[in-house]
């Protein structure tokens, strides 16, 4: 595969598709139950309003991956471009969940209304910030898990810092064992590291521009 947009579409039920090389844009839009497996790196848009299954990248991603994602399991090696996680929502009891395995470039979660996005960094360098700037802009749903300390300056207005509780410690253990093993990482040691965690702080952060 050489950058194929459209690959797994709108598919259901039980399949799986390998994938060797680049798909290109919207892989998986819409999908409903596949799983899919990229050895290598994908382009923008994975995840497009997928509703269920499971996407593994054995590399990096573009921007805009799981746009509008109301179900099913992302699983991302290594870094991922801007607006990852934008307008994910919760659909029929589902919560999607991505977790990636390095950093994100500017507006992280933005707009996110629900679901879940676990950022590790785990090819960070010395001093490189896990994500880049307006980090959960816009956000009203869902929770943002990150592996390390993140500069207010660098959080959207919308959003705030709380503690790690109990809870929180299960749903991280549960997905970076997913995670490590697909990628052959020991899930211990990445849980080793502090974790900060992003809630919004209201469900209508622009409601005062609006009539209704």
């Amino acid at each position: 595969v050489n950058g194929q947009r459209y690959i797994g579409d709108g598919l259901r039920g039980k399949l799986r598709i390998t994938i060797n090389g680049i798909p290109g844009n919207d892989l998986a839009a819409f999908m409903n139950g596949p799983e899919i497996v990229v050895y290598g790196n994908a382009q923008d848009c994975i995840a497009n309003t997928m509703k269920k299954g499971r996407i593994i990248i054995h590399g990096n991603v573009g921007d805009l991956l799981g746009y509008a994602m109301r179900g099913g399991e992302v699983f991302v090696k290594g870094d991922v471009g801007y607006r990852a996680g934008i307008h994910m929502k919760a659909c029929d009891k589902q919560i999607p969940v991505i977790v990636v395995g390095g950093t994100a470039a500017d507006f992280f979660g933005e707009y996110m209304a629900g679901g879940i996005i676990i950022l590790l960094g785990l090819n960070r360098q010395h001093n490189e910030p896990i994500a880049g700037d307006y980090t959960g802009t816009g956000m009203h749903g869902g929770i943002i898990y990150l592996r390390a300390e993140v500069p207010k300056e660098h959080l959207g207005k919308e959003v705030q810092i709380m503690k790690i509780e109990q809870q929180d410690k299960a749903i991280l253990k549960k997905y970076i064992k997913k995670f490590a093993q697909e990628f052959g990482f020991d899930p211990d040691k990445i849980l080793e590291a502090e974790f900060t965690k992003l809630l919004p702080m209201g469900k209508r952060p622009y409601g005062q521009k609006y009539a209704y």
